[in-house]
Protein backbone atom coordinates (compact mmCIF):
# COMPACT_ATOMS: atom_id res chain seq x y z
CA UNK A 1 0.00 0.00 0.00
CA UNK A 2 2.60 2.35 1.14
CA UNK A 3 4.81 1.92 -2.41
CA UNK A 4 1.24 2.32 -4.30
CA UNK A 5 1.05 5.44 -2.95
CA UNK A 6 4.68 6.88 -3.47
CA UNK A 7 4.03 5.57 -6.75
CA UNK A 8 1.04 8.05 -7.22
CA UNK A 9 2.54 10.89 -4.98
CA UNK A 10 5.73 10.46 -7.93
CA UNK A 11 3.15 10.42 -10.93
CA UNK A 12 2.16 13.74 -9.20
CA UNK A 13 5.23 15.62 -8.86
CA UNK A 14 5.81 14.64 -12.18
CA UNK A 15 3.46 15.80 -13.83
CA UNK A 16 2.89 18.80 -12.27
CA UNK A 17 6.59 19.44 -13.26
CA UNK A 18 6.11 18.42 -16.76
CA UNK A 19 3.07 20.71 -17.25
CA UNK A 20 4.56 23.61 -15.58
CA UNK A 21 8.19 22.90 -18.39
CA UNK A 22 5.31 23.22 -21.22
CA UNK A 23 3.59 26.80 -20.01
CA UNK A 24 7.05 27.91 -18.91
CA UNK A 25 8.57 26.88 -23.22
CA UNK A 26 5.23 27.80 -24.82
CA UNK A 27 4.96 30.35 -27.55
CA UNK A 28 1.64 31.60 -27.77
CA UNK A 29 1.74 33.65 -30.20
CA UNK A 30 0.14 37.46 -30.36
CA UNK A 31 -3.18 38.19 -31.06
CA UNK A 32 -3.63 39.26 -34.77
CA UNK A 33 -7.00 40.73 -35.08
CA UNK A 34 -7.38 44.46 -35.33
CA UNK A 35 -9.45 46.14 -32.48
CA UNK A 36 -11.03 49.69 -32.44
CA UNK A 37 -12.99 50.80 -29.67
CA UNK A 38 -14.74 54.26 -30.07
CA UNK A 39 -14.69 55.87 -26.48
CA UNK A 40 -17.56 58.90 -26.02
CA UNK A 41 -15.79 62.36 -24.78
CA UNK A 42 -17.94 62.47 -21.88
CA UNK A 43 -16.32 59.31 -20.21
CA UNK A 44 -12.79 60.84 -20.82
CA UNK A 45 -11.18 62.98 -17.62
CA UNK A 46 -11.05 66.57 -18.72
Amino acid sequence: MRSALLVLLALLVLGTAGVVGFLATWDIPAPSARVEKVIPNDRLPR
